[in-house]
């Protein structure tokens, strides 16, 4: 899916994933979250609602900061070289509960 950044008129991929993590977005997925964000050069932002407010999926105290619970939309955004590819990888590593094996809300 795509939109258009309304300050430069580019425009954004967009994707929406279901957190499923048990515990939401905490330290070590933010920091799984992040890591992976900064292996692409485009501009990545998320979000709990679909128009924001916005944070830069590259800054581990930002994505950190937003407290995004288990159940909670985490809408995903990009622009620039690579944001399909990047939207895609974020959203996978989501689905895959951060890569920590099995922490999801059927597993406790």
């Amino acid at each position: 899916m795509s939109a258009l950044d309304p300050e430069t008129a580019e425009p954004f991929v967009t994707v929406a994933v279901l957190m499923t993590h048990q515990t939401g977005l905490h330290a070590r997925p933010s920091v799984t979250f992040t890591k992976l964000a900064k292996t692409f050069p485009c501009s990545i932002s998320l979000a709990t609602a679909p128009d924001g407010p916005w944070t830069d999926a590259k800054s581990i105290a930002k994505v950190m900061a937003t407290r995004v619970p288990m159940g909670a939309t985490l809408h995903l955004r990009a622009r620039g070289a690579g944001a399909g590819e990047a939207v895609e990888a974020l959203r996978s590593l989501v689905e895959r509960h951060f890569d920590e094996g099995g922490v999801d809300a059927g597993s406790r």
